[in-house]
């Protein structure tokens, strides 16, 4: 999938110090998540429906701790 037009996003919950940073873009059908200290690096594709659940579960989780 090319990347190189995505417009990429910090989550609202990264910090400005650079620790713990994920970006994500949508792109068409899918939501596109990267390490932003490495744009470069690989990036996890996975589809709207995935994203809710996997944001779902990680909210959830922060919850329960």
């Amino acid at each position: 999938m090319d990347l190189s037009k995505a417009v990429w996003r910090k989550a609202s919950r990264s910090t400005a110090e650079g620790d713990n940073c994920v970006e994500v873009a949508l792109i068409s059908q899918t939501v596109a998540l990267r390490d932003s200290k490495d744009p470069d690096g690989p990036k996890l594709i996975i589809s709207h429906s995935d994203f809710r659940n996997f944001a779902s579960a990680l909210q959830k989780s922060r919850v329960q701790h």
